[in-house]
């Protein structure tokens, strides 16, 4: 049953692999050249390149290992006559999640510890930047494609893949819904959930000149101003309070009023004339809210949602116990 199992998903896997080398030969040639640098503009395709392949590998392996190992039996009807031989329902599922979980997690794993050395001369200088344009480690977007939340991912991509395909009995239709869910969860967790798997700090700063980092306004005055973060956060929320502790937009009218008003279609106002009046808010009681997670809670956070991701894994592989009972 095993060796069945395999040779379901030796062309896939092997396909995966084959390119996981490729990848791993780029890196390794080109690695050593960051060490020591303190300018990686000349890598920006490459570093964009290494996240966006670790994204992709969750979703290749949802819908070219875990979807059509389940659907393609049911389908051309042999999953019948294994179970009418000595291998029981459960035995036969079992198998196939002994041999492509592993599998998974070892592709991501291999990709991810590959990217993660790389990265880590152009991430350990992200961590000092404060700003907010560098993305540092932490950050939504590279934060899924360093350490071992990618393993989660790809384990829970693969399990979900079986389960869509046993609802399902359609292999296309299965890798179009799996493809559908992976894309939610990788848009829903950085924005509902991670953010909230530790408490967020909360740093009250004066406004000043100097730490003003940038306005954003329209014809009619000035809506936000943005004040510089700590080094290497992921800053969730940057915003003026009045001495209430509410968050105020546009700016209250003292400040309109002792800045030029731009004309109608003259556009942001200028930052300058908006500095000058700036000392006028923390006169009235008015400060800079910042609201992040630090950037030293890169590996709590990672073990976290890791230990999320495989939670839920765990949910749906339980589901495809309980709905092989009933596939006839």
């Amino acid at each position: 049953m095993t060796w069945l199992a395999w040779r379901q998903l030796r062309v896939p896997a092997l396909a995966v692999y084959a390119a996981l080398a490729v990848i791993g030969v780029i890196l390794a040639i080109t690695g050593p050249e960051l060490v020591g640098r303190t300018n990686f503009s000349d890598q920006d395709v490459l570093y964009g390149g290494t996240i966006l392949v670790l994204y992709l590998l969750p979703a290749a392996i949802g819908l070219f290992w875990g979807a059509p190992m389940i659907t393609r039996e049911l389908e051309h009807g042999t999953h019948s006559l294994v179970w009418n031989q000595t291998v029981t329902r459960r035995r036969w599922l079992t198998t196939k999640l002994a041999v492509g979980v592993p599998a998974a997690a070892l592709a991501a794993g291999l990709l991810s510890l590959a990217v993660t050395w790389w990265a880590s001369p152009i991430d350990t200088l992200s961590a000092t930047a404060t700003d907010g344009e560098t993305l540092s480690r932490i950050s939504p977007v590279v934060f899924a494609a360093r350490g071992i939340v990618p393993i989660g991912y790809a384990v829970f991509a693969f399990v979900l893949g079986v389960a869509v395909g046993m609802v399902l009995r359609r292999t296309v239709a299965a890798m179009a819904v799996t493809l559908v869910a992976l894309a939610a969860v990788l848009i829903a967790i950085p924005l509902f959930v991670r953010p909230y798997l530790l408490p967020a700090v909360q740093e009250d700063v004066t406004i000043a000149n100097s730490s003003i980092t940038n306005i954003t306004g329209n014809g009619s005055g000035v809506e936000t101003i943005g004040v510089a973060s700590p080094p290497g956060v992921w800053l969730l929320a940057n915003e003026t309070v009045d001495p209430a502790g509410n968050a105020v937009s546009p700016l209250p009218d003292f400040v309109q009023s002792c800045m030029p008003r731009p004309g109608r279609d003259a556009g942001p106002p200028d930052p300058r004339g908006v500095n000058a009046c700036m000392a006028q808010l923390d006169t009235h009681g008015y400060h800079q809210r910042l609201t992040y997670q630090p950037g030293s809670r890169f590996w709590p956070l990672q073990w976290l949602e890791l230990a999320l991701l495989l939670a839920v894994s765990a949910l749906l592989t339980w589901f495809a116990y309980r709905r092989i009972r009933h596939l006839s």
